[in-house]
């Protein structure tokens, strides 16, 4: 029997894909359905108008991240003076006990030499962990922190003693006291508080003051003052704002500032279901407030 030639079926080709942004980003997850079939109708633009809003959304929350992190470097950026200073002050006495003893020969002062290293060693490599604990980026997890290490934590990370710069520090916490927070952005917050309430008295003899009690509404009062040079009536609505700052032309690194600090801090808090609030008098001092969650 002869075989039929077959035609060969004709091959349709698929419709265009609508252009779509190129990889979207985690946290901007697909709610939508699909696109209504036909191409330039009402639906179908409404649909590709708020799938562009959903990308620009989650590109913003990168950015704001990202805006985040330069902040928190830019922080441990302005420590950068004061940490170089104390590595001098630390590793200058290991560097001379250490050469008296080689000079000498003396067993005793070569022990004194030791000892003066491994304390210098372990005051740096605190100081490092310090350093990378402020770098860390952050997460989103939300837990019990105890506020009275968040106060130490953010004093210990200007990597000074403030009575080097006449500032008396009093910390009156509750050991047990704690929040609902989360840990990394609680301690950028204070951190940023205390680097300001340093700026705000060098030069002169200050008084740093942090304290913390439960209030009746199931809530934490967190309050950071300083007795500096105060905020002027006319900057007092501004500082929370991006960019903000009286600080650029400072004459020295540790007292310059980008405007960023006090506006991440108040994005911080409220995300954290907070708030955060500011009372100033010029030539008196500043207080900043910080009211959080109470932990259970």
């Amino acid at each position: 029997m002869p075989l039929r030639s077959q035609s060969t079926p004709t091959r349709v080709p698929p419709p265009p894909m609508e252009k779509r942004p190129m990889n979207p980003p985690p946290t901007a997850p697909r709610t939508l359905p699909l696109p209504p079939s036909a191409p330039g109708t009402v639906a179908n633009d409404a649909y590709l108008l708020q799938e562009e809003i959903e990308y620009l959304a989650g590109q913003f929350e990168q950015l704001k991240a990202q805006l985040r992190q330069a902040q928190k470097l830019a922080s441990i950026g302005t420590t950068a003076a004061m940490l170089a200073h104390e590595f001098n002050n630390l590793f200058a006495p290991v560097v001379a006990y250490a050469k008296h003893a080689l000079d000498t020969d003396d067993v005793a002062l070569m022990r004194k030499a030791l000892a003066k290293t491994l304390q210098g060693t372990d005051a740096v490599r605190e100081m490092a962990d310090r350093l990378v604990g402020l770098a860390r980026q952050d997460s989103s997890v939300i837990q019990t922190v105890n506020v009275l290490k968040i106060a130490q934590n953010a004093v210990g990370c200007l990597m000074r003693d403030p009575q080097k710069d006449n500032i008396t520090v009093n910390l009156q916490i509750d050991s047990e006291l704690a929040v609902r927070a989360n840990e990394n952005q609680l301690l950028q917050v204070m951190f940023n508080l205390v680097i300001n309430a340093r700026q705000a008295m060098l030069g002169r003899p200050g008084r740093l003051t942090i304290d913390a009690a439960p209030t009746h509404e199931g809530r934490v009062m967190i309050n950071v003052r300083d007795t500096g040079c105060g905020i002027p009536p006319e900057n007092l609505s501004r500082i929370f704002e991006p960019f903000f700052t009286t600080k650029k032309s400072a004459d020295k690194p540790d007292k310059r500032g980008l405007g960023l600090g006090l506006s991440i801090c108040h994005d911080l808090i409220e995300e954290l279901g907070g708030d955060i609030d500011v009372e100033s008098r010029p030539g008196t001092g500043t207080t900043f407030t910080i009211t959080l969650p109470q932990a259970d």
